[in-house]
């Protein structure tokens, strides 16, 4: 079962490396995917994180954009505490008018840090009832008339845009919220999967089109991978050890850029975390299967994957040996 096929960015640092050098490394891959069809990049939103350089996300969404001519680039997500919803509608809207109907606006209801950058980020309200009426004004600004619709304040760079809003989450909770509000679901699947099936039933359940804020007609949603591609599986499952590095470096609370690859057998438990039970790491033939077990499995609309690689020919290489066998 083919679906389309959408690239996470968390913009990961590696050892020996800057962020410059991780900008400039997505950047490249940008104009990979680009040629290579897969139809959308998102960017991820971290704070107070010494291994990721995916912090201003409106920044890298337009660089990429003006870097590639087809894609969708969009956010995966803004966590909205962290943000006034006017300049959030305001930066998408001015994207918007800079690369046209390209961009996407994911949301998230969390602030996705801890609680003292929280404070540093002046975090406000991630209550339900406070994201839908930011969403509900978000949503006035990037209409043809360009106003909020519970305040009477008007976004000129918003106006006309229509940029499209989709609901982040990783619980029953977050995806009761997209459905009540008739939006689009990203699942976070490839970090929280213990959920999963029930956030996309529920999701579904609850989805209704009579919400002031239904933008769609019928339930539609997209999940994530960690996908690690290689000519066989065997170099497949080393590369993807830098990945289990990561995770067990959180679960440690140690922090590092990305570490380079290693035997399999150097790390503890062969490095396994609950957190990457939804993965697809293999030989285009298994990747791609695992892939498809997946879909056939959820039935997800859309597929958003995360490859990270210590060298950026990696995974440069693991999302072209992907899309030639799954497009």
């Amino acid at each position: 079962m083919s679906v389309p096929l959408n690239i996470l960015d968390l913009v990961p640092i590696r050892e020996g490396s800057t962020a410059s050098g991780a900008i400039d490394t997505s950047m490249q891959a940008a104009r990979l995917a680009d040629e290579l069809g897969y139809s959308r990049l998102w960017f991820a939103e971290h704070h107070n994180t010494m291994g990721l350089a995916a912090s201003a996300t409106a920044l890298l969404i337009s660089q990429a954009a003006s870097v590639t001519e087809r894609i969708r680039v969009g956010s995966g997500g803004v966590m909205l505490p962290n943000h006034a919803p006017l300049m959030v509608a305001e930066q998408y809207g001015t994207l918007a008018n800079i690369h046209g109907d390209r961009i996407d606006l994911g949301l998230g209801r969390a602030p996705g840090t801890d609680g003292m950058t929280a404070q540093a980020l002046s975090r406000s309200s991630a209550e339900p009832q406070s994201f839908a009426q930011n969403i509900y004004d978000m949503q006035g600004w990037f209409s043809s008339e360009g106003k909020a619709h519970t305040m009477p304040i008007e976004s000129a760079v918003s106006v006309g845009t229509e940029v499209p809003i989709w609901v982040l989450g990783s619980t029953t909770n977050g995806a009761a919220i997209a459905g009540q509000l008739g939006l689009p679901f990203s699942l976070a699947s490839h970090f929280a999967p213990d959920q999963i099936d029930a956030a996309i039933r529920v999701y579904r359940e609850s989805f209704t089109t009579e919400a002031p804020t239904a933008q769609i007609d019928k339930p539609y949603v997209m999940a994530g991978v960690n996908v690690l591609v290689a000519e066989t599986d065997e170099e497949a499952e080393r590369e993807f050890t830098t990945v289990k590095q990561m995770f067990a470096d959180i679960g440690r609370g140690r922090r590092r850029h990305l570490q380079p690859p290693v035997d399999p057998s150097e790390l503890a438990g062969g490095g396994e975390s609950p957190m990457l039970r939804i993965s697809a790491v293999g030989s285009p033939e298994t990747a791609t299967r695992q892939l498809s077990e997946f879909v056939e499995r959820t039935g997800a609309d859309e597929l958003i994957t995360v490859t990270y690689a210590y060298e950026p020919a990696a995974a440069e290489r693991s999302l072209k040996l992907l899309a030639d066998a799954w497009f």
